[in-house]
């Protein structure tokens, strides 16, 4: 009895003697992650999950497909952990949720207009449909933008809401419509169906892509899996960098493509990526200006204060 007490304090000696992440590798912590269809800038997270690093970092991930638009209310009551529109996460924040920007890791956005190949300028648009992921998402905005640039009314193009980028190709290639907002391979995929990119619309305004959104709570009563989990996704956007024929061989498997338009892709993936996985200020007030076009908010208005990104890799 002696000698297991003697053990047990020993053990005990040499976990108090050890860093703190060492002892927590131990602790697996599980996450929720919401998504609302397959991407490629999800490419990211994909890989964490898919080349073991979460678990090199103790964390047990579940995607769950949902809606955008429900992800910051159910990120706020617990029903999952993270969601990873940035955008979202900025409006639901400056509508009073208490959300948190942990990761930024695209200071620009890879939308593109994709047509028939009948529509030859923006006015063939008028009086016919076309498909958007949701209300209020990225390329609901875009598409305004275009529509403003065009000098076209936003009641002269009908729109139905598919519910992610998967399913808006899937209704433009069912010819459901005429035209759809769409990221790589999806747009490579569509011009070899006989489809043509009819415009890029990622310079027409300032909106926060795809990055890591918690919740206040989260961050004050699961740090440490937080930390983790922001660890373990820019490590995995470091892979991305450094293993460019894995990564598109992964990019030909997960979306059906071919390697021509797999390789285009991740030339996209890696023009979009920034260095530090943080939110660029300029990029987070140009989109609250266009946030100012359906609500009130004070020209002072700071949307850095909805990021917290101290727990980002250090260099």
């Amino acid at each position: 009895m002696k000698l297991h007490t003697f053990i047990l304090a020993c053990l005990l000696t040499v976990l108090n003697l050890l860093p703190r992440d060492v002892v927590a590798a131990d602790t697996p912590y599980k996450i929720l992650i919401g998504f609302p269809s397959l991407a490629f800038s999800y490419m990211p997270f994909y890989v964490a999950q898919e080349k073991g690093i979460y678990k090199k970092y103790g964390i047990e991930s579940e995607y769950i497909q949902m809606a955008t638009g429900i992800q910051p209310q159910a990120v706020v009551a617990g029903n999952i952990n993270y969601l990873t529109s940035v955008s979202t996460g900025i409006s639901a924040a400056v509508a009073g949720l208490p959300l948190a920007i942990v990761i930024s890791f695209c200071d620009v956005s890879p939308w593109v207009l994709v047509t028939h190949k009948d529509i030859n300028k923006p006015q063939d648009l008028i009086g016919k449909t076309v498909a958007l992921s949701g209300l209020r998402s990225s390329p609901y905005y875009f598409f305004h933008a275009f529509l403003k640039k065009s000098e076209i009314g936003e009641k002269d193009v009908s729109t139905i809401y598919t519910g992610g980028t998967a399913d808006s190709f899937r209704a433009l290639t069912t010819n459901r419509v005429v035209g759809t907002i769409l990221t790589p391979p999806f747009d490579d995929k569509a011009v070899s169906l006989g489809y043509k990119k009819f415009m890029q619309l990622g310079e027409l305004a300032d909106i926060p892509y795809v990055g890591l959104v918690t919740s206040q709570n989260e961050l004050k009563s699961n740090r440490e899996s937080v930390r983790r989990t922001v660890t373990a996704v820019m490590d995995s956007v470091a892979w991305l960098r450094a293993n460019r024929a894995d990564s598109v061989k992964m990019i030909v498997d997960k979306f059906k493509v071919n390697q021509q338009e797999a390789e285009s892709t991740y030339a996209t993936l890696m023009r979009i990526l920034n260095k530090d996985g943080r939110l660029n200020p300029k990029v987070a007030r140009g989109y609250l200006d266009i946030l100012r076009q359906e609500r009130s908010i004070p020209a002072d208005y700071d949307p850095m204060k909805h990021a917290d990104f101290s727990l980002l890799p250090r260099g």
